[in-house]
């Protein structure tokens, strides 16, 4: 029997305790394919559902310049003043309210074999029974001829920062079919996520590696097959099935961030304090973000990517009704409604960021035609239609510029 998205969604689901309104997975035709409707009436500000992905990973540049995360859910291990003093590079900076921070580390773990590091118990067995025991590198965690650290080393050398992808995502898809007892259900799981007709996962593969991407994903199939190559996943270790599996991930995976440091601002921000104390702890909180803009520019968060089987669903809108985000600093999605939505309403998100948003349609549609390779007729595109197909310089400097503006703010406030 396939495993359908009914099937899969108390899987993922967040269970009792956290409220989640009626949705169901429709197909919505050739070009876009399934997408995610209400069934009931949703109250703008509510989660819609909590998501856990069916396999996600950190990404690899993040890790290795210590961004330190669990290894299986993401949360930041770092306590909020570690992670301030980090990113300031000032092991002297000392946060006010301290008691604010969420972290926990007499709760943390690491793997007895190879020292990976969780955040939790449960955690660590999880990743264990799903994945770990194919991927556990032992002794060798250090050794550069191991086939895992040559893949890893391999990708690090063709995707930069700033990533939006991992090889090791890949590599837990196939490690939790090899450790897994009904291997066919993990296969059928995967195999929901959207897919691209082979000229679409060649401009996929083209977009995240470049020029020379064409002996770069020979080599990285070349490795991918030496450290996990799976008899019943023949195919995805074939040139045309590896290329497929890359422009899945690619498609599909959503980012992920964490941060000690802006769950220790939220809760800052929540205390109810006297109004001189108020203006002078917002005045350090802003102080510091523009300290650490300065030494580490954008680059705030734990960062990875997962496959959410029911966020996957939701199409794109240039007006979206519905954005995600991850308040519990791990990598449990929240898709939150951003206003009221009806029964029989399509739910939406948006694949740009606010900025982007804010551009003319003839922008808006490039970025997504570059990045997502499909052209946007929601309502926005559809009403603009008549505008000039022309970007302007100016526009295209101003929308830089905005951009890494709101990218640095939602690094600050979003996670």
């Amino acid at each position: 029997m396939a495993a359908s998205v009914a099937d899969t969604f108390s899987f993922c689901v967040e269970p009792a305790g956290r409220a989640r309104a009626a949705v169901e997975v429709r197909f919505v035709s050739s070009s876009k394919g399934k997408g995610l409707f209400a069934t009931g009436h949703i109250h703008k500000g509510e989660t819609i559902f909590s998501e856990k992905p069916v396999v996600s990973s950190q990404f690899l540049w993040n890790a290795l310049c210590k961004y330190k995360a669990c290894d299986h859910c993401l949360r930041a291990l770092e306590t909020a003043e570690e992670n301030a003093q980090r990113l300031l590079g000032k092991s002297y900076r000392v946060l006010p309210h301290p008691e604010q921070c969420g972290i926990r580390k007499d709760c943390h773990q690491h793997c007895p074999h190879c020292q990976v590091a969780y955040c939790s118990s449960e955690c660590r067995q999880a990743a264990f029974e799903q994945y770990h025991q194919v991927l556990c590198l032992g002794p060798s965690r250090e050794d550069p001829k191991h086939p895992l650290n040559k893949l890893q080393e391999a990708w690090r050398n063709v995707h930069y920062p700033p990533e939006t992808a991992s090889i090791m995502l890949m590599a837990r898809m196939v490690a939790t079919v090899k450790q897994a007892k009904d291997k066919d259900w993990w296969i059928k799981l995967f195999s929901q996520f959207c897919c691209k007709t082979a000229n679409e996962e060649e401009e996929i593969v083209h977009k995240l590696l470049g020029d020379k991407f064409q002996g770069q994903v020979e080599l990285l199939r070349r490795l991918f097959t030496e450290a996990l190559y799976e008899e019943r996943l023949s195919r995805w270790f074939t040139p045309e099935g590896f290329r497929s599996l890359f422009a899945l991930v690619a498609t599909n995976g959503q980012g992920i961030g964490t941060s000690s440091l802006s769950q220790w601002v939220h809760a800052c921000d929540a205390l109810e304090l006297p109004p001189p104390e108020r203006e002078r702890l917002d005045a350090f909180i802003d102080q510091l973000y523009k300290d650490i803009e300065k030494e580490t520019g954008e680059f705030l968060n734990c960062e990875g990517s997962g496959l959410y089987v029911l966020q996957s669903c939701c199409n794109h809108s240039c007006i979206p009704n519905a954005e995600t985000c991850f308040p519990d600093n791990n990598f449990l999605l929240h898709l939150t409604a951003l206003e009221e939505i009806k029964p029989g309403e399509e739910i939406c998100i948006s694949y740009l960021d606010c900025c982007q948003r804010e551009r003319s349609r003839h922008s808006r549609h490039k970025i997504l035609r570059e990045n997502y390779l499909f052209t946007c007729s929601c309502p926005k595109c559809l009403a603009q239609a008549d505008d000039a197909s022309v970007t302007s310089e100016e526009e295209e400097l101003e929308g830089e510029g905005e951009t890494e503006a709101a990218e640095l703010e939602d690094e600050m406030t979003d996670v």
